[in-house]
């Protein structure tokens, strides 16, 4: 008899917020707390929210001024190293009962673990094993965590972010049938991973609302679902029946045929044509000296611009391309300065900018053609490799250029933090 494979995915509830919590000794159940920075605007999102806030039906993500007046809460600065330093502490107690090999980071807060392997080993079936793990998490932690346990990932995932939260013990099983009986007629069907609103709203366009629906669609209309889909239905169709092809060792042999380099962030103001080149540039800078620092070289560099929301204006977007690979700061500043002239508009208000290293590769990869020369290119190599060598021994803003101490830079303040938020 084939054995029964059991996965488990457990997520820290409300992590951001239960972290300051515990903190300040408080329980996330009972206090009011949102974690958000209100120096950037009214409008700024909360990364997170206690559970005793969505009792009272905030929304999570939410934004500052959507909070109603008449709720009372604490406001806590983010401290994203501190989140990092708590999710790492909680991995190694996984590491304690789960080889690596087993364990699926997929998020700062949340986990899969291959656990057939180890109910024998620990004489526990795999809520018992869930649960120990719950356990070890709120002891050594104070962070409480809700998981779910299925027969394959996406059962786990599914069980634990719908079934879970309505469970007093924070604990959602599912298998292939449970999941038929329990879910097939669930809404809305955003709900389930890997469905967004857009296709939610697709599929409502031909009568499908429910993964009922879908599996019933894949019997009577499977030729329908994949002219509308793609190749992407197939995933469908084996989530609607609750099915699963991929296993742990699947995640960790995965690797991607193309790789790519890239930063973006969210502007605070509306920034003028000029204001906005002065970002693009210093982000620019700060792209091509990681691709350094990781031996890596590009042959095209993408710009993406987004504007002020308000005036519904269509993004912009632009690649510069090299006839070779590189990572030479003079040639991609120079490029990307360039064509942000070129695709950016002069007279609407910038609010977002992204840049993209397309389809890095080693830098052992590159051929030097015989127009370079071969003394300016070591002569920049070096001092690309000094200023790393002085970033990383005195702090990153310990060198700049002048455009980064200008007022519309957001250089120095985004090297003290993490993720676009405060370290």
């Amino acid at each position: 008899m084939e054995r029964q494979n059991y996965f488990i995915c457990i997520d820290l509830k409300s992590f951001y917020a239960s972290v300051e919590c515990v903190e300040r000794k408080l329980d996330p159940f009972k206090t009011n707390l949102v974690v958000a920075d209100p120096t950037r605007s009214k409008s700024t999102i909360c990364l997170a929210i206690t559970p005793a806030m969505k009792k009272l039906g905030v929304k999570n993500r939410c934004r500052i001024h959507e909070i109603p007046d008449n709720i009372q809460y604490i406001t806590a600065m983010p401290r994203m190293q501190l989140y990092l330093d708590y999710s790492a502490r909680i991995y190694s107690i996984y590491l304690r009962y789960v080889s690596k090999e087993d364990i699926h980071v997929y998020s700062v807060d949340e986990c899969f673990l291959d656990v057939t392997e180890y109910l024998r080993l620990y004489q526990m079936d795999p809520k018992e094993m869930a649960v120990e793990l719950m356990r070890a998490v709120m002891q050594e932690t104070g962070i409480t965590a809700t998981a779910g346990v299925g027969t394959n990932l996406y059962l786990a995932k599914i069980a634990m972010d719908i079934l879970a939260k309505h469970a007093e013990d924070h604990i959602g099983i599912l298998d292939e049938l449970s999941f038929r009986e329990k879910l097939w007629d669930h809404q809305p069907l955003r709900d389930f991973w890997m469905i967004g609103s857009r296709t939610e709203r697709k599929l409502a366009g031909y009568g499908i609302h429910t993964m009922g629906d879908l599996a019933l669609a894949s019997i009577t209309s499977e030729d329908l679902l994949y002219k509308i889909f793609g190749i992407n239905a197939e995933l469908m169709i084996d989530h609607a029946w609750g099915r699963e092809t991929c296993r742990m060792k699947d995640i960790k042999n995965y690797r991607t045929e193309e790789h790519s380099l890239s930063n973006g962030q969210v502007l605070m103001r509306n920034y003028e044509f000029e204001e906005g080149a002065v970002i693009a540039r210093e982000m620019t800078d700060v792209l091509v000296l990681d691709l350094v620092d990781k031996g890596l070289v590009t042959n095209s560099v993408t710009l993406w611009i987004a504007y002020d929301h308000r005036l519904e204006h269509d993004p912009s977007k632009g690649t510069v391309r090299f006839a070779e690979a590189t990572n030479s700061s003079e040639r991609i500043i120079h490029a990307v300065e360039k064509l942000y002239q070129r695709i950016a508009d002069r007279h609407t208000g910038i609010r977002r900018v992204e840049i993209c290293a397309n389809r890095v590769v080693p830098e052992s990869f590159v051929q030097y053609d015989l127009f370079s020369n071969p003394e300016q290119q070591e002569k920049e190599r070096n001092l690309q490799l000094a200023i790393l060598e002085i970033k990383r021994r005195y702090g990153r803003n310990a060198v700049m250029r002048g455009s980064n101490l200008l007022a519309c830079s957001t250089y120095r303040e985004r090297n003290n933090q993490i993720g676009g938020h405060r370290a």
